[in-house]
């Protein structure tokens, strides 16, 4: 089964909004260009590229050079009678060239193990930036979710200040009691406190933000609609284990512990190279009995080396590979098991705020209309104070788990998305700036053959988020380490469309 590409609804969508508000689109951009995490991943790739390179050489031809200046200083018995007793002063060089072939599938099983756990990094890097996409799409709905019940917070402590002043004035002219003082007063303080508690929440939802995105939240736009999802938990799990990346990863992961096997293996084989050698020989000093001061010898053969004792160490290694040829593959199964818990999870949170949003929007509708009904009734003296109080709490939590329902459930089919590996860049069509090919690198390192090659030092391309004004005087990290502090946003891509996710269709092809 193979999945489908998905193809993006929701460019008009994600282009809408307020004027001057950044979007989600924008948040995602920021995050996929400069969130550490993701960066760093990154770079773990480019290192896991270099290891191809490093597999190969094994079987290529391995040239050296011996360049040596000699005295000779002391000669004593019959080595002073052959070759005199002067301190004869000498050059020397040599050249030793070898070409292995046969390694007992040492180096053939290197290669393979290598190339496969490229694959695996690059399954790793798509899980990462799901991963991340889905932390920044979390990032930004609880500072929606939280500015949302920050401002319901109050626009009810205003209404519950209002409330107060009236029961006092009724209450100096006699109409009402001191005990409907003090439950306004309990109210008011009530609410006060939950203002606070939810402007720290806003705080920490923003702190969050920041951590993930790279900058402090502006204004932000709505969302646009998340797509067509599965309609069951079961088809969700289907399109999981075919495209989950970290299942991906692990399987690619066990398959190359199988090659390591191989290579443990060719341990007990015989090697086979062929070798070939130039020496050169100058003797600047002394006497040579008549023969030329400077003298070559070439040499060309086959050596072979046969393996017949090694204390046991090459049915460790065998062994030690088995085992961890082993504990990946129990890994895969335990990935396996994680990745259906997530579908379902995401799935089950998903439907649940769904129907919690359809609950919620009749109870905010139902408590609307009960706390009008009860400011009526109470007065004509029908109802207390208190019941008018209640209703106004019970309108404020109502709409407070909406607010709440609708993160929940944007969050959830996100993380839905993550789980059925449909939640990366190429699936968000982050399109309007060239994508990170994790390709390029490999094609540049993976068969280069200079051993004087070399990259400049990686500058760093995240963005810190440390604001002038909360430097200490000898901060650790400095700007010789990273680049120049920056809490503002990362410029947006100049043109093309971003959609975030939209599908027309979720399917699967046999």
């Amino acid at each position: 089964m193979h999945r489908k590409l998905l193809t993006g609804t929701l460019v008009a969508s994600l282009m809408a909004g307020a004027a001057n508000a950044d979007t989600l689109r924008d948040a995602l951009v920021a995050a996929y260009r400069a969130n550490p995490t993701l960066t760093a991943q990154r770079e773990a790739l480019k290192s896991t590229d270099a290891s191809v390179a490093i597999a190969r050489a094994a079987g290529r031809p391995q040239l050296s050079a011996t360049v040596g200046l000699n005295r000779n200083l002391t000669r004593s018995g019959v080595i002073a009678q052959t070759q005199g007793n002067d301190h004869n002063i000498s050059v020397s060089g040599g050249l030793d060239l070898s070409l292995p072939l046969f390694t007992g599938g040492r180096v053939s099983n290197s290669i393979k193990a290598a190339e496969t756990r490229v694959e695996a990094g690059r399954a790793t890097l798509r899980a990462v930036e799901g991963d991340v996409f889905t932390q920044a799409v979390a990032a930004y709905m609880d500072v929606i979710r939280d500015r949302s019940i920050v401002e319901l917070n109050a626009n009810n402590v205003k209404v519950l200040e209002t409330n107060l002043e009236a029961t006092q004035d009724r209450f100096k002219i006699g109409d009402l009691t001191r005990t409907d003082v003090a439950q306004s007063e309990a109210r008011l303080q009530l609410g006060r406190s939950q203002l606070a508690v939810s402007q720290g929440n806003e705080i920490a939802s923003e702190a969050t933000y920041r951590q993930v995105i790279g900058h402090d939240p502006g204004t932000l736009a709505p969302p646009p609609p998340l797509p067509p999802l599965p309609a069951t938990a079961d088809e969700a799990v289907r399109i999981a284990l075919t495209d989950n990346p970290d299942l991906v990863a692990i399987v690619r992961q066990a398959r190359a512990a199988g090659y390591d096997v191989g290579v443990a293996r060719a341990g007990r084989l015989p090697t086979l190279s062929g070798v070939a050698s130039a020496d050169y020989l100058n003797q600047i000093t002394g006497s040579t009995n008549g023969l030329d001061r400077a003298g070559t010898a070439t040499a060309i053969g086959v050596s072979g080396t046969i393996p017949i004792f090694q204390g046991g160490a090459t049915a460790a290694r065998i062994r030690q590979a088995q085992a961890l040829e082993g504990q990946l593959g129990e890994q895969v199964v335990g990935t396996e098991r994680a990745v259906v818990q997530a579908t379902d999870a995401a799935f089950a949170n998903y439907q649940a705020a769904q129907k919690a949003i359809t609950s919620q929007t009749v109870a905010v509708q139902a408590n609307e209309l009960a706390l009008e009904g009860a400011r009526a009734e109470q007065s004509v003296g029908t109802r207390t104070v208190l019941d008018v109080l209640n209703a106004e709490q019970e309108l404020l939590q109502s709409q407070v788990s909406l607010v709440s329902a609708k993160r929940d459930a944007y969050v959830a089919g996100f993380q839905l998305l993550n789980a059925m590996g449909q939640a990366e860049a190429q699936d968000l069509g982050l399109d309007g700036g060239p994508l990170y090919d994790p390709l390029a690198n490999y094609r540049r390192v993976a068969g280069s053959w200079n051993d004087w090659a070399t990259d400049r030092r990686h500058p760093i391309s995240a963005t810190r988020t440390v604001d002038p004004g909360e430097l200490p005087a000898t901060p650790v990290v400095t700007p010789t380490t990273v680049p120049a502090i920056s809490s503002t946003p990362p410029p947006a891509p100049a043109t093309g469309s971003m959609p975030v996710p939209g599908t027309t269709s979720v399917t699967q092809q046999p």
